[in-house]
């Protein structure tokens, strides 16, 4: 495992002719895309469902696709939510993708490199990535979702601060099966075949209309109720109403998978009041009372996941409780179950806010030193988290908060402009869940630690959009990122894990489906897999 973190070479395309010499020239390069080339071929659908791969490029037409949070960019690096990275994945590509199972599979690598295969040899058909450091999960860079290989030629005009508006993010130029015929951001999004793609009988559709906007309610009944598109995704609908749109449907069937997908409530460490001005949310700052431990204790004794996973996700029809971070495998914590904040208890909620001196007044709302525990709770517009935004401020009210609910379009929330944004984060607590992305525990943690607090001087951009600060948690992951011991680093993965749910940093929620689709029933080939994109095989569907 050393030797691979101290550098392994990925065999990429032979045939990237036209650009070889910059690829030896530049080391860790951008592939160039939209040529001819010969890499792995995409890896074909499991045996229980695999069915005859297309014989024939573009032979079936125009594919619809429905994402009710509609793209507003091209480029997986520069994404500000799922749509975004889903839907740039069918130009631009990474060298490997994960599979549902979490393994990895070549894409414009040839292999996946291992200590048995020993690498391959420099030369100019070879990228060679070097950690600076010990790094067992190697495959960090160039795979899954934010592996996509940009073209150094195509984006030479967009480094550093140019990178925010760059044109080429709206038409990339890239090497997987479509190629950007038009694209209307926060509206549709038209593809036509890449008819260069590596593999000479893909993709099979002619064209792609990806249409945005809605909601999920009515992306279920597009696939389910009139079949007017073949895929629709993130079906974030009541589970009840759900089931009885797929039961007996006639032209759609449900698909799901569980990986790490959390459905989370971000508590700010920061204060948001406008009264700070530019300083706002800024991780310099002190929240007024999401600070005080016994009050962050309190709001999680106050959540009663169990009601809302049984009640709003049908029992883990679209999602199933969960106390944790981090979820599945060995590196899932089973300590939580026994912490007091994993435990709906509304008088132990309410004895510890007595306890820290937080008084109620003759309006049910508590304060403490003229600072009341009045809150400002976010989310996008959704049913399914309206009816969990319901539920959270009926039991928080009964403790002695005010709490006022907001909802804003997701295409403006999962954004890092606007004021309404998540990751401005003007509010006290916000709710949302993050695609589960790669199997790699260390940079799920990383998201937490002290230089990843979201802020302006990096754009908001970073991960930590609690804007928590620990030295100790940032010390375990600092231990994690250089373990190659699996058993070792699932230990602190368990450990961080329990940092972030005794200390509220964030509640848990639901442990959702991480991908809940829709899809034609005249469909093949269609595989999810929660460890990466739901676009990570679109070369390979059919019809």
């Amino acid at each position: 495992m050393a030797e691979l973190a101290a550098g392994r070479a990925w065999e990429v395309a032979h045939k990237v002719s036209q650009y070889r010499r910059v690829l030896a020239a530049i080391a860790v390069a951008m592939l160039v895309a939209a040529c001819s080339q010969t890499a792995a071929p995409s890896a074909a659908p499991s045996a229980a469902t695999a069915t005859p791969v297309p014989v024939a490029r573009g032979q079936g037409g125009d594919l619809k696709i429905l994402y009710w949070q509609a793209p507003t960019i091209l480029n997986g690096h520069q994404a500000g939510g799922t749509k975004d990275a889903d839907a740039s994945r069918m130009v631009l590509e990474p060298l490997a993708a994960f599979d549902p199972s979490g393994a990895a599979v070549p894409r414009l690598a040839v292999e996946i490199p291992t200590v048995a295969n020993g690498g391959v040899s420099k030369d100019a058909s070879t990228v060679v990535v070097t950690h600076a450091a010990a790094q067992p999960f190697y495959l960090q860079w160039g795979a899954g979702t934010s592996g996509e290989v940009l073209s150094s030629i195509a984006w030479k005009d967009c480094l550093g601060e140019k990178a925010k508006t760059c044109p080429v993010d709206q038409k990339p130029i890239g090497t997987g099966p479509y190629k950007v015929r038009e694209f209307k951001p926060g509206d549709v999004i038209l593809f036509d075949m890449n008819e260069n793609y590596r593999e000479p009988t893909k993709p099979y559709f002619k064209s792609v209309t990806w249409k945005g906007g809605g909601d999920a309610t009515a992306a279920a009944r597009a696939v389910f109720q009139t079949g007017d598109i073949d895929y629709g995704w993130n079906l974030q609908v009541e589970a009840t109403v759900l089931k009885g749109m797929a039961t007996g449907s006639t032209t759609g069937v449900l698909k799901s998978v569980y990986a790490n997908s959390i459905e989370r409530l971000v508590l700010n460490r920061a204060d948001p009041s406008a009264s700070q001005g530019e300083n706002r949310s800024e991780p310099s700052t002190k929240h007024p009372y999401l600070s005080d431990k016994s009050v962050r204790r309190a709001l999680a004794m106050a959540t009663d996941r169990n009601t809302v996973a049984e009640q709003i996700y049908g029992a883990g029809l679209t999602g199933r409780s969960s106390c944790n971070a981090w979820n599945g495998g060995d590196a899932e914590s089973k300590n939580t179950a026994g912490l007091d904040v994993c435990k709906f208890d509304l008088a132990a909620a309410n004895a510890e806010l007595d306890k820290a001196g937080w008084v109620k007044g003759a309006d049910g709302v508590r304060a403490k030193g003229g600072v009341r525990l009045e809150m400002t709770y976010q989310t996008t517009i959704n049913s399914v988290r309206q009816k969990n935004q319901e539920v959270n401020k009926t039991n928080w009210e009964r403790i002695g908060f005010k709490v006022t609910l907001k909802t804003v379009d997701a295409g403006v929330f999962f954004t890092n402009t606007s004021p309404d944004g998540y990751a401005k984060f003007f509010a006290d607590i916000e709710e949302f869940a993050n695609s589960a992305g790669p199997p790699d525990i260390a940079t799920f943690f990383n998201d937490w630690t002290c230089k990843q607090a979201s802020s302006k001087a990096n754009d908001w951009q970073f991960g930590n959009k609690e804007r928590y600060c620990n030295a100790d948690y940032d010390k375990l992951v600092d231990q994690l990122r250089k373990e190659p011991d699996r058993a070792k680093a699932n230990a602190l993965a368990i450990q961080l894990n329990d940092i972030l749910v005794s200390d509220v940093v964030i509640i848990p929620l639901i442990n959702r489906t991480s991908a809940t689709a829709g899809v034609s029933k005249g469909m093949k080939n269609v595989e999810l897999s929660g460890w990466d994109s739901e676009m990570w095989d679109v070369a390979n569907w059919g019809k």
